[in-house]
């Protein structure tokens, strides 16, 4: 009988295996399967020149999408400017602070930003920076993008602060150390490793967004350094070469794709490496 008993759980456990290594495959295909696609489709359309040159006219071959990667470096220094300090800010206030109504519906606001889809986003900083000026921006490109990184960086904040034990709280102040300094200096430098992770995956989640730039920084055929002037970006470029009845913008497109599924994957990369070495 208890032969039959460990037989069983043993099957059992080996079927709960492959159902979770199916599971794992499951997720990775889609994955492969994209990249191999932007490789074989933008792969010959991958060159120095592609990185380094700007788009050129219609019937002119050549060209690529640096004013494109240099805009999206501008537009994510931006929202960075706008989503981490109110995102980390806001996720210290309710790790130590938000045990009561008020931080049980921010957190809850939160959550909410978190599932709005990012079009909204991109017509409430059209309302906002673009509407009363008349004109599009980088400032309200990055301004739409930041408001997407908010819950994100808040939420993965709050969480890792709330991991801290106690008992280092209470070491740092039996010192006499003040309640903010050991929040900044204790606290926070302890889990500065997941933070930093957190702000790495929320950059990853904003640099292939399309539609908030659609009606905010709109786009820029030129080099262009100027926050309060329309800006060029990857996903919008792509974007625009995908409609496009041309097939050399079609393969341009396709590269363009593959250069920001590789700077996403390498953010991700980059943020489980912080993590096994923060531990």
């Amino acid at each position: 009988m208890n032969r039959y008993i460990a037989l069983k759980k043993r099957a059992i456990n080996r079927l709960a295996q492959g159902l979770c290594l199916l599971a794992l495959l499951a997720s990775i295909v889609p994955l492969v399967t994209i990249l191999l696609d932007a490789l074989a489709r933008g792969g010959s359309a991958l060159s120095l020149a592609f990185l380094t040159e700007l788009p050129r006219p219609v019937g002119e071959s050549g060209g690529g999408m640096a004013n494109a990667i240099v805009g999206s470096g501008i537009l994510v220094a931006l929202a960075s400017v706008v989503g981490l300090p109110l995102g980390i800010f806001g996720g210290i206030y309710l790790a130590e602070f938000g045990a009561h109504r008020f931080g049980h519906f921010i957190r809850f606001l939160a959550d909410v930003l978190s599932g709005i889809p990012s079009i909204v986003n991109g017509i409430f900083a059209y309302t906002l920076l673009v509407l009363p000026f008349r004109h599009f921006s980088a400032t309200a490109g990055g301004f739409a993008l930041g408001l997407m990184m908010i819950p994100t960086v808040a939420r993965t904040t709050e969480e890792l602060i709330l991991r801290v034990p106690t008992t280092l709280r209470e070491g740092a102040l039996a010192l006499g150390i003040p309640y903010w300094k050991m929040v900044l200096r204790v606290v926070v430098r302890s889990v500065r490793g997941g933070i930093l992770t957190g702000i790495l995956l929320a950059i990853a989640r904003i640099m292939g967004e399309t539609a908030p730039l659609l009606f905010t920084s709109f786009g820029n055929p030129f080099w262009s350094f100027n926050v309060f002037e329309p800006i060029s970006a990857l996903p919008l470029q792509i974007f625009n070469y995908a409609l496009s009845p041309f097939d050399e913008w079609h393969a341009q497109a396709w590269a363009g794709a593959l250069v920001l599924i590789t700077i996403v994957l390498g953010l991700n990369l980059v943020s489980r490496l912080i993590m096994r070495f923060s531990k």
